[in-house]
């Protein structure tokens, strides 16, 4: 501070409150402090006939004041306070960690911005998690299929149990959403002849979105909703009982949001669709209010005319640029590859934002001032665009692919698009 100001006015928090305490200790009526405490007149409190309604202002005076005297600075012992501090969270990803966590099976991917453990049945699993978790970092656990009912979740089952359900069908394609049978996307789920025709007899790609979702989900399948939650990755966290779930421990009169669970089902593309650079984009780019855990139950195996053939399927996902450790999975007969999701960090939204706004001006579209291209999930950002935003605005893309069993765990705030 300049060497004309009060000396009484600190240049530290810590210097403003003894300031401040020893005002209001001497009966200052302004303690020169961002909280001015304001005094009434009476014998309520039994102090000289002062009151002081305000609250914090009470706290901290009484604190301090009791604590340090206003005339000397209190000892600070550095050394103990650090040596007492955890290890840096941060440093210990960068630096893999494989001293600290040598019993847990896990790898990093997209440079070590996801987190993946492999073994999903390891009880420590969430201690690795936790220190990824602080950094906003997304997670991938695999195998979650192997402690599932399996039968439970083919799309004939599902078709054969719920197949009179009414529920809204996205086409992906054009946007159109009808209200219509759940049967018929159940029939052309795994059989490409029986699925809806759009123009020109291109096969319509359909998507039954968050049908059911919540306490509908709970109450229309429970055999299949225990079986969900018998089975989610590390429930310390996922489970709605979680003990460090805190949605679990908010008190009943907040408006949670819609924690589900809810059941996303989606047609693959078509060879066609492939072919002429038609990307499959059954979610657009957008954002989740609340952390997610996303479980691939089950990977679906198209048969009929424009079919994508597995090694065509398998050559489609090499040609996107993935970490070496997603390359080696593809090679594994045993994995059954069925999403692939591009992933953006919370921080990047404003770029992501602006970047978008500019590509609508450059194909001569109309950028309303309301208008927001993540909110209104209105974009599937293609290869060439991603190509853009790394070259531009320097935001890369973590690109993930999603086998069975695989739960992707979303911090809130993370873009993606699948």
């Amino acid at each position: 501070p300049p060497a004309s100001q009060n000396n009484e006015q600190g240049s530290t928090l810590r210097d403003l409150l003894t300031t401040t305490a020893g005002k209001l200790r001497l009966g200052s009526t302004d303690a020169g402090i961002a909280f001015a405490p304001v005094y009434s007149t009476g014998t309520a409190s039994g102090k000289s006939g002062r009151t002081m309604p305000n609250i914090l202002d009470d706290i901290i005076a009484s604190v301090v004041e009791n604590k340090i005297p206003p005339n000397r600075a209190p000892k600070m012992n550095v050394k103990s306070e650090v040596k007492d501090e955890p290890k840096d969270d941060r440093k210990c990803v960068q630096d893999d960690c494989s001293k600290l966590y040598d019993d847990i099976q896990y790898s990093w991917i997209c440079d070590k911005h996801v987190l993946w453990l492999r073994d999903h049945k390891n009880n420590n699993n969430w201690k690795l998690f936790k220190e990824c978790w602080k950094q906003g970092r997304p997670v991938l656990v695999s195998g979650m299929h192997k402690k599932m009912n399996f039968s439970l979740w083919k799309a004939e089952s599902i078709s054969l149990d719920f197949g009179n359900q009414q529920a809204d069908i996205l086409n992906c394609k054009d946007s159109i959403i009808s209200n219509t049978n759940v049967k018929e996307f159940w029939d052309g789920f795994e059989d490409v002849s029986k699925r809806q025709k759009i123009k020109n007899g291109e096969t319509a790609l359909l998507k039954l979105k968050d049908w059911p979702s919540g306490e509908d989900f709970k109450a229309m399948m429970p055999a299949r909703y225990e079986d969900l939650l018998k089975s989610l990755p590390l429930p310390e966290y996922c489970s709605p009982e979680g003990k460090l779930n805190l949605a679990s421990h908010l008190p009943g009169f907040f408006v949670r949001p819609d924690l589900g669970p809810r059941l996303c089902s989606a047609y693959g593309e078509s060879a066609l669709a492939w072919s002429s650079n038609l990307f499959p984009r059954t979610t657009n780019l957008h954002i989740e209010v609340s952390d997610v855990v996303n479980i691939l139950v089950y990977v679906g195996i198209a048969k009929g005319n424009g079919v994508l053939s597995k090694s065509g399927v398998l050559k489609k996902f090499e040609e996107e640029d993935l970490d070496d450790l997603l390359r080696k999975r593809l090679k594994d007969s045993s994995e059954l590859p069925g999403a692939l999701w591009h992933i953006y960090a919370g921080k990047d939204a404003d770029k992501i934002r602006e970047f978008l706004q500019k590509i609508a001006k450059e194909q001569g579209l109309e950028v309303l001032p309301e208008h927001d291209p993540i909110r209104d999930q209105s974009w599937y950002v293609n290869k060439k665009l991603r190509q853009r935003l790394l070259e531009e605005y320097g935001v890369k893309t973590c690109t993930v692919i999603q086998f069975l069993g695989d739960a992707i765990i979303l911090p809130a705030g993370a873009l993606h698009q699948v």
